[in-house]
């Protein structure tokens, strides 16, 4: 459905991302994870379109994405960026509503479909009694759900979130987590950036760790959250354990490779 091919991101003259392949198929959550500075929310931007690319190619649905007009984009393609905010006195109705403008004619009065995505995605991002209140007047936790809502309301084929869980209360990570898992078993594809492990192996199909510039590691949470690669890309040793035949993964202590990490 999306695909990163041989990709690389330069900021100026040095590379953050170099020569990386990923691809995201219809139906899964895919994680990327790794350690601050990797590349994550960089590749993000760039699978939406959002960052020229040096080298290499961005697909969606088979088409060169810098090749698609914006609207087109819009209306396949969400992103919910990292700590998103509305600067503006916006009911919570009004800004989830511009969720389905890719899918109205200019000026247009919403019609019945968008009423009832804007409806369902207040529902599901438990909002929806917030419909008449200035986003302005939510706390951070709120304002991250109503964000999550307009993405939403698009009814995306692929959705883009980087750290959606991030500073939500531990009820409503899980709530987040289990909407995402319930778009990508509609048909969805979705790419979420997450630091926490445990979520992140619990909820996610496949999970990309992002090190050096490229993926170090890539497939299921077991293997790509192994005690190896935690030491050598995150520098730290971690519990592994699980319960209801989920996994937990709870970073303990820093290691000998964090320490030579973080002076390199």
């Amino acid at each position: 459905m999306l695909s990163a091919q041989a990709v690389s991101v330069f900021f100026g003259d040095v590379p953050i991302l170099a020569e990386l392949d990923l691809e995201i198929a219809a139906g899964e959550v895919v994680g990327l994870i790794g350690p601050n500075g990797a590349g994550k929310t960089t590749l993000l931007r760039a699978m939406a379109g959002l960052l020229p690319l040096q080298y290499g190619e961005m697909r969606l649905e088979g088409r060169p994405l810098h090749r698609m007009d914006r609207r087109s984009l819009a209306r396949v393609l969400a992103y919910l960026p990292q700590g998103g905010d509305s600067h503006w006195a916006l009911t919570v109705e009004t800004l989830v509503m511009l969720g389905r403008l890719p899918h109205r004619s200019p000026w247009a009065a919403p019609s019945k479909a968008d009423e009832a995505a804007v409806a369902q995605a207040l529902a599901v991002c438990d909002v929806a009694r917030f419909g008449d209140r200035p986003v302005t007047q939510l706390s951070g936790g709120e304002r991250t759900r109503v964000l999550m809502a307009r993405a939403l309301a698009g009814e995306p084929k692929v959705l883009l979130a980087d750290e959606p869980v991030a500073g939500l209360d531990p009820g409503h990570q899980l709530d987040v987590m289990a909407k995402l898992r319930e778009l990508a078993a509609s048909g969805a594809g979705i790419v979420v950036v997450m630091h926490d492990l445990t979520l992140a192996a619990r909820f996610c199909d496949r999970l990309a760790l992002l090190f050096g510039k490229q993926i170090a590691a890539e497939g299921c949470p077991t293997k790509v959250l192994s005690a190896d690669m935690l030491a050598r890309c995150y520098g730290v040793r971690a519990y592994h354990g699980s319960v209801e035949g989920g996994a937990i993964v709870v970073p303990l202590e820093r290691t000998d490779a964090g320490a030579d990490h973080a002076s390199a």
